[in-house]
């Protein structure tokens, strides 16, 4: 059997790796930079150790599956904890609210900061439990790229099928569904935040991505001792054990074809490797338009109009003195979210009073900044690059604004005076170092009411032979979705593969 080419190493990538190489796949993996793990990477620097790109695990079963492949335990292999809050969130009005990892906790905490919603978020939560429901019966582990691909209606059709489909809200928005249940604008807000996951608008969003919150709520929020970087870390050592050959520092330049199917993959450096099947961990979009082009580009560009995921600015603060009033995950909101993603979403523009993530992981491992000390990581979105945007020049007004609104809303009034490292991602970094769509750190917008929810499918439609993984292909980003991404890519090639795999080490048995 021909090797398998994986083309960046990602979280993605490397799940595809490991799930083909545990059923006995030749598997060669192509990254680009010296680390594996993409996003997933880490700075250390004067005793900070940082995430530099995800920071909040849900969805655990995820991991579990890929490592099973290889007959080994997820907790085997990473200490996992469990966060409670699992999110601390601040407003302009002084109100503190803890989502608790109890939903019957959080329920409670809603209640006392708005009587009226304690109700309507118990309302919301059972509505996103069905979605969830419904995405895992309908939309994941299977390459799906649109509805044709969740569900035979037609072969299927019954009043269970019925009321899955109705489920799907297809005539609402993330913002819809949740006004619809909660009335206070800080509880709304809150929830509506469950989409940045995926980089988008509530406004625009279709509201089966609701499920976010069951997946949150329901499944926990999880720190990996180590940070998130181990997660990456324990994914290379099960490729090197299952036999992986890793060559990082080895750029792709393009993917050659053969009667219209993957033929071999050429370096960077001009080597070409023969490869009868594919996975591109590469953003999508670049991967067709760069790697392939000709009339596969063409026909995929022609699908439909695929736009960028929003962006950010990251700040990488080494502090001398801890804030002991952070969780380990905060958001810290905007006064008017409506224009915060107006100014994001619809005018490409940095928001004035934009929402800031914070992490603080010294609350659950204090070895993550000296004694005393913390190491602060700040993410606040923006669009992804535009024409004329040079963040070379915008980053010190910008930050400026990041820190003036921690001061104003998040108790951190002194934060300049604690700062003895900093460091920071802009949109620009972020395209340059991840080779990435525009900057886009979640791949591609989820918007739309009936299609937003659809990425471009793991099996290529264009290219036989070509396998999709990553943020930017089903079932989209963030952490749990790019890991399932892998296998669903790795578990459809060799299902296409024809068992090849168990059919070659039958050959190499009964040869010996």
């Amino acid at each position: 059997m021909s090797r398998t080419i994986v083309i960046g190493g990602g979280l993605g990538g490397l799940s595809a790796a490991c799930t083909l190489a545990a059923r006995g796949h030749a598997v060669t993996l192509l990254e680009r930079n010296e680390w594996l793990g993409g996003k997933a990477a880490v700075l250390e620097e004067d005793g900070f150790r940082f995430d530099m790109g995800p920071t909040i695990l849900t969805m655990p079963r995820v991991l579990e599956r890929i490592f099973a492949e290889a007959g080994r335990g997820l907790h085997d292999e990473i200490d996992l904890r469990r966060l409670d809050p699992q999110w601390r969130c601040f407003y302009e009005d002084g109100a503190v609210l803890d989502l608790k990892d109890d939903p019957a906790e959080a329920a409670k905490a809603i209640g006392e900061l708005s009587p009226e919603d304690r109700a309507g978020f118990e309302r919301f939560m059972d509505v996103a439990r069905r979605l969830s429901d419904v995405s895992d019966k309908f939309f994941f582990w299977k390459t799906v790229e649109d509805l044709k691909d969740t569900m035979n209606l037609k072969a299927n059709m019954s009043l269970a099928t019925l009321s899955d489909v109705m489920a799907l809200r297809m005539h609402r928005t993330v913002a819809g569904q949740i006004k619809k249940d909660v009335k206070d604008k800080r509880v709304a807000q809150m929830l509506e935040h469950f989409i940045q996951y995926v980089g988008s608008s509530p406004l625009a969003s279709p509201a089966v991505l609701c499920g976010i919150a069951q997946m949150q709520q329901g499944e926990g929020v999880w720190y990996p001792m180590g940070g998130t970087r181990a997660v990456p870390l324990a994914l290379e050592r099960l490729a090197g054990e299952l036999g992986v050959d890793i060559r990082t520092g080895c750029g792709v330049s393009r993917i050659e074809t053969e009667n219209g199917r993957t033929s071999a993959v050429v370096t960077e450096a001009g080597e070409r490797i023969p490869a009868e099947r594919v996975v591109s961990n590469m953003d999508s979009v670049r991967t067709y338009r760069e790697l392939i082009g000709g009339d596969a580009w063409k026909s995929f560009a022609k699908t439909r109009k695929r736009e960028p995921a929003c962006s950010g600015v990251v700040l990488y603060l080494g502090l001398d003195r801890a804030y002991e009033h952070l969780a380990h995950h905060n958001f810290v909101f905007s006064r008017d979210p409506e224009e915060e993603f107006a100014a994001i979403y619809d005018r490409g523009e940095p928001a004035q009073d934009p929402t800031a993530y914070l992490a603080a992981p010294s609350r659950t491992e204090p070895g993550v900044a000296p004694e005393g000390g913390e190491a602060l990581y700040i993410l606040v979105h923006t669009p992804y690059i535009r024409d004329g945007q040079d963040w070379a020049k915008m980053l010190p007004a910008y930050r400026r604004t990041i820190l003036d609104k921690l001061g104003r809303c998040a108790g951190m009034e002194d934060l300049e005076e604690r700062i003895v490292v900093e460091r920071s991602l802009t949109p620009q970094d972020i395209h340059d170092r991840y080779n990435v769509l525009q900057g886009a750190i979640y791949g591609l917008a989820s918007h739309g009411k009936v299609l937003g929810a659809f990425k471009p499918g793991n099996r290529s439609r264009q290219v036989p032979g070509l396998y999709l993984a990553g943020g930017s292909a089903h079932p989209g980003p963030g952490m749990p979705m790019a890991l399932m991404s892998g296998w669903i890519a790795a578990d459809t090639l060799d299902q296409d593969a024809g068992g090849a795999a168990v059919a070659d080490r039958r050959t190499d048995v009964a040869a010996e």
